[in-house]
Order: C-alpha cells, then structure tokens, then sequence
C-alpha cells in the first residue's frame, strides 16, 4: 500500500491494542467467523446456531446462501454486525457444477461459458427477495474446471449479486440445448477464502473446550478480528487525539490525519483507523487524496458510522479543536 504522509511523527497516546492482541472476549463483541455453510440449512438458521453456541446477544452474516448452497458464510459477532452491508457489497467466487440439457462438444461449451466474462445482464430468478428487474454485473473470470458429457464444472470470480443460476439458464440459451445449475459452492466472500473456513461442528467443538476444559485456543482461532472486512476499503490513519471524538460522533479535520491511501477519490468510503490497526468508523472524503494532505484545517472525512467503543482512547477534545491533537 502507498501511502500520503501528512505527520511523520504523531503523539502516541495509552488507550486501544493491536487487533490480534485482543482477548477471547473482545473478540466475541467484536469479531468474524468464517464459516463453511452445509447443505440444508438456510443462512438464517445457520447464524442463529452460531449465535446459541456462542452465547452472543447480536450477530448477523453477510450474504445470504440458498438452503442447497454450501461455501463460506461470514459470521459478524457484536460490533462487527455494522459491516455486514459491506459483506453483502464485496465481490465473490463460486465453483458450480452446471448440468446441460442436451449434448453438446465440450470446446463449444468452454468458448460459451467464457463468452459470460465482462459485464452480463440478469433478471433475479423469480424466488429471489428482491424486485426482479435487469440489473448490471460484472464477471471477472470464469475457469473451466471439467467438462464430462453434460456436466459442467467452473469457477467464477464476479460482483456481489450476481445469479449463478441464471447464468447457467443463460449459457444454456446460448448454447441452444437449455442448462440447469446442479450445484454450487462459495469459496470465497471478499477477502474470505474456503480454505480459511470452519464447520459449525467445529466451533461447538471449540466452544466445549474453551467452556468445559478451560481451553479457549481453538475458538480464539476461529475468531478474526472485524478489521478483515475493512481489507477492500481505502484507509485513513488517524491520530491517538483525534480518535475520542470521532467516536462520540465528531467529523474527522485535516490536523487529525496521520496518512492515508494515495488512491483515496473525493466521495469515497473509507476506513478510520488507529496507528495500532483498530477500526474506528467509516466515513466520506470530502476531497482527494492529495487534496487531504494538503489542507491545514476544515472537515476531510465525513463520518458515516463509528465502530470503536466511545471510551478506547482518552479525550482530547480541546486540543483537537486547537489543531493539535
């Protein structure tokens, strides 16, 4: 990551750890797990066994899956909860196993499935939840797996959004012999991967042994701290002084910014962070980049939502508003 520097030596200030410093317990109010969704079960049913296993009071994932759909399930615990619409927005990779209609040769269906690659247009099948009108996605890859008679085996890397069963209605209309999607699985949601995943036996299992054997290890893997899902966002790096009153709901002024992401667009969402790594909100440039690193006063990041607990970081309000922070 480049970086715009805007204060080579800020004032460190006692208050917030390092994300994987965190305890078991911060975690749990604040934390992601990366679960490996089974057949059967939906979305919902599935988070709400988490919940009870965990004995958490607010949890939420991000992305729903069809009950026949299996793959990687974020799982956001407490605080992290306010991110799952970022979940939702980040782009995705499945591997689907298409069943076509009719023979056809294996080369004529490889060209046609990768001739989806780019901007598709879709209508959501009719049992999606939402307003079934043609919508813009874009596929970024498509990689042919097996082709055996008429089964189809691919991955695809596309937007959030994106119908996978209609792809294969659409691919089999291409083709001219009809195709049904028989299969499918997640392996990837953002930033996380299948091979990162964890079953639900799994985090039973981890819970009876941090509960009924004092042993907390397995479960304090499982559980990553919610900065993961800030990965595909721009940051900001904010001073220890600054960080209070952002969280008590103050905007962020030019003299608190440590540096920042040099790719930072006038409009964007951007994560707040500590020195130390911490999330502490989300918010919206109110100019470039270099435009930030420029300004000596005034307002540079409008604050969407904060994530932090108010009291991490000690105030500091009178010297913020002193340009001092």
């Amino acid at each position: 990551m480049a970086d715009l520097v805007k204060d080579k030596s800020p004032r460190s200030l006692q208050g917030g750890k390092r994300p994987a410093e965190r305890t078991l317990e911060e975690l749990l109010s604040a934390g992601v797990i990366n679960l490996d969704k089974v057949q059967g079960p939906t979305s919902h049913q599935v988070t709400a066994w988490v919940k009870d296993v965990l004995g958490v009071t607010r949890i939420g994932h991000g992305g729903t899956l069809d009950p026949q759909v299996s793959g990687v399930l974020p799982i956001a615990l407490g605080r992290a909860t306010k991110l799952t619409d970022l979940v939702l927005r980040s782009d995705k990779e499945y591997v689907c196993h298409m069943k076509l209609h009719r023979d056809k040769p294996a080369k004529r269906v490889e060209e046609v499935l990768l001739s989806f690659v780019g901007e598709i247009y879709q209508v959501p099948p009719v049992r999606a939840a939402v307003k079934r009108q043609v919508r813009v996605r874009r596929v970024q890859s498509i990689k042919v797996l097996e082709i055996s008679g008429r089964d189809a085996l691919f991955r695809v890397s596309c937007d959030a959004g994106t119908y996978i069963r209609t792809l294969c209605v659409d691919v089999g209309e291409a083709l001219g012999i009809g195709a049904n999607m028989e299969s499918l699985r997640r392996t990837r949601s953002g930033s996380l991967l299948e091979s990162g995943s964890v079953t639900l036996q799994q985090v039973r299992d981890a819970v009876y042994a941090w509960k009924e054997e004092n042993d907390p290890s397995q479960l304090r893997a499982m559980l990553m701290p919610m900065e993961i899902l800030l990965e595909p966002l721009p940051k900001v790096l904010v001073k220890d002084g600054a960080v209070s009153a952002l969280c008590h709901g103050a905007d962020l002024a030019a003299p608190g910014v440590v540096r920042l992401d040099e790719n930072v667009a006038k409009g964007a969402l951007v994560a707040l962070m500590t020195q130390k790594g911490e999330a502490i909100g989300l918010g919206i440039t109110m100019m470039a980049g270099e435009d930030i690193l420029k300004a000596k006063e005034g307002v540079v990041v409008r604050l969407d939502r904060v994530l932090m607990e108010a009291e991490t970081y000690p105030r500091l309000w009178s010297q913020l508003k002193t340009g001092n922070p």
